[in-house]
Parts: structure tokens; C-alpha cells; sequence
């Protein structure tokens, strides 16, 4: 109960009306938070949509692609001719903040900028399904990038909200309301105090006053 864990006194009170107002500002900025993460959390769930769409339409393009170029091709004349590729990538991520969030981007540079680099073998012998396939991966590459940097920033956004709403509702349900049975509870000990003074003080007065009503007897008399 509020009476065994805190001392009634003025100084104490103040202390909590300042808590109080602290827990109140930080609530109402917690929910600005979480309702901006929300919005901003919906519309990268559009996005992920449409990119996962669009990847999956391509891969899907090279998929085909490569079955049918399989069927028109040995197994071992495909796997040499993918055997070493002329092409290579470098994947760079850096940061960047949406609401106190930290979310990553993702960037990727190749060696050579020859779009025909992406074909590590003559085409003499190889099947023209077989470089359909390629040209879908690399077109469909850019896209799978950036479906990895939405759905981590999905995943991160996720975490962070679930997080804000526990701050969120232990504050409107736990701190906010301890604060203020906490303040009515002393703030009824205060008044009960200054009551039971002013009683001692009105009966201090009826004691001098009947005191000195007596001593005047005497005198009169």
C-alpha cells in the first residue's frame, strides 16, 4: 500500500507531482513515437509488397529461362559454361535513422559496368534461353537488394514498436497511476495533519482563554 512505502510529507510530494509530469510528457512522446513508427511501418509494408511481387515475377522469368535452357543443353556443358564468372560485386551498407531507429542500406557496385560482362562464356555453344536467364537475374538483382534492406527495416521497425508500446502502456497503466494514488494519498495525510492542527490550536486557544478568564476571577474578586 502507498502508506508503507512512502513519508507524507510536503517535500515528498512536490518530488512526485515532478515525476508525475515527467511520466506524463514522456507518455504523450511515446505515443507521437509509436504512432509515426506506424505509419512509417505501413507504408514499408506497401513497398515490401510490390518489390516482393516484382522479385518474384522475375525470378520466376529465370527460372524458365533456365529450364528451358537445361532441356536444349548437357548438365555438364551448363555447369562449365557458368563455371567461372567474369563478373564480381561489392556490397556496401550504411545506416539511416527513422525515428531513433536505425535501419540499414544497402548498395552494390560491379567491377565492370559492360552489361555483357554478365556472360562468363562465348555463345557459340551455349543456348540463347541460357543468357535470357542471366539478363532476368541481373535485372531482378537490384530489386532482391532492396527487398533485403525493406524487410530488415520491416523487422527492425517491428521490434522498436513492440517495444514503445510496452514503454507506452506501462506508463499509462503502472507508473502514470502510482503517481497519482501515491500524490492523493499524501495529499489526504496533509490535510488530515493540518485539520488535527488547527483542532490542538483551537483547543490550545480555549485552554489560555479559560486560563485567563479564571486568573481575572481572583482579581475581581
Amino acid at each position: 500500500m502507498a502508506s508503507a512505502t512512502i513519508n507524507p510529507t510536503r517535500m515528498e510530494l512536490n518530488r512526485l507531482k515532478g515525476r508525475l509530469k515527467t511520466a506524463t510528457r514522456g507518455h504523450k512522446l511515446l505515443k507521437d513515437k509509436r504512432d509515426e513508427l506506424m505509419k512509417q511501418f505501413l507504408d514499408i509494408v506497401r513497398r515490401n509488397r510490390a518489390l516482393r511481387s516484382k522479385v518474384e515475377q522475375g525470378l520466376e522469368r529465370a527460372n524458365a529461362a533456365f529450364t528451358v535452357a537445361s532441356a536444349l543443353m548437357s548438365p555438364e556443358m551448363l555447369e562449365q559454361a557458368l563455371l567461372y564468372p567474369k563478373q564480381s560485386v561489392e556490397l556496401e551498407m550504411s545506416f539511416r535513422n527513422i525515428m531513433s531507429v536505425n535501419v540499414p542500406q544497402y548498395q552494390f557496385h560491379t567491377r565492370n559496368e559492360d552489361p555483357s560482362e554478365i556472360y562468363p562464356y562465348g555463345f557459340a555453344q551455349t543456348s540463347g534461353e541460357l543468357d535470357a536467364a542471366l539478363e532476368e537475374l541481373a535485372n531482378v538483382f537490384h530489386d532482391m537488394l532492396e527487398l533485403a534492406e525493406v524487410e530488415k527495416t520491416m523487422q527492425l521497425l517491428a521490434e522498436d514498436i513492440e517495444k514503445t508500446r510496452r514503454r507506452v502502456n506501462a506508463l499509462e497503466y503502472v507508473m502514470i497511476p502510482q503517481f497519482q494514488e501515491k500524490i492523493r494519498y499524501i495529499s489526504m495525510k496533509l490535510e488530515e495533519n493540518e485539520r488535527g492542527n488547527i483542532t490542538r490550536l483551537m483547543k490550545v486557544k480555549e485552554m489560555v482563554l479559560q486560563e485567563a478568564h479564571e486568573f481575572k476571577q481572583p482579581a475581581n474578586a
